[in-house]
This record gives structure tokens, sequence and C-alpha cells, in this order.
């Protein structure tokens, strides 16, 4: 009997650079960051989140979106800055860890608070 090799992937099916010894930098949103650089949308409804998500998927800006979809951090364009694990509520924090840097959740994120559409600028 032979050992099997499994080579590790991330959620899209690419490769994550796993392999022995010391993790390489985690690009596709594991645990070796410990902060995030993320903007949000928040809507009560569903229905507005999916709004909001399909102009900015239509070309418009998050900020512009956010600030006229979001019900938090509108002035803002979403800007919520810097933020550490354990700062963030269970479902954002997962989602925002999970996103490269530069992406955004394909669906709004529901936590106690609403839909979340969620946006990762940057990780360290």
């Amino acid at each position: 009997m032979g050992k099997e090799k499994k080579k590790a992937t991330n959620k899209d099916g690419g490769n994550d650079g796993g392999g022995g010894g010391k993790a390489a930098k985690d690009t596709s949103g594991g645990s070796g960051y410990t902060k995030v650089k993320v903007r949000h949308i928040l809507c009560e409804k569903h229905g507005r989140a999916m709004e909001a998500l399909k102009k900015i998927n239509e070309g418009s800006s998050f900020a512009d979106v956010a600030r006229e979809y979001s019900e938090d951090k509108a002035r803002s364009g979403g800007d919520l800055g810097w933020k550490r694990r354990g700062e963030m509520v269970g479902p954002f924090q997962e989602a925002a860890f999970a996103l490269p840097k530069g992406g955004m959740t394909p669906e709004p994120v529901k936590t106690s608070f609403g839909y979340h559409i969620i946006l990762v600028e940057d990780k360290q």
C-alpha cells in the first residue's frame, strides 16, 4: 500500500501553497492574517443588499454604492478601517478573513445586524 499525497486547495479549487514545513502567507484568506482593512454595505433587507450588489457588479464604485445604500457608515463609503480577529461579529469576521485582498463577498452575509456586502481592501 502506497502513501497518498493530498494536494491542499482553497475554496476556488486552486492550490493554496500548503505542503509541509512553514507555510507561506496565505493570500486566500487563511489564518496567517491577524487583521483586515474592510469596507461594508449594511442593509436591513436582503433585497436592498442584492440591489446594491448588482450596482457594484455593473461598475459602480463600492464607496458610492455604500453612501447610497448602506444603513451604517454611509458617510465614509462603508470604510470600517483595520479590524482584528474578535472585533467583528462571527459571520462577518469569517467572511472577511476568507476573502483575498481586493475580494468582495459574492452574496450578502447575514448577521444579527442585517445583510452585509463586504470588501477586503488589505490584509496584515
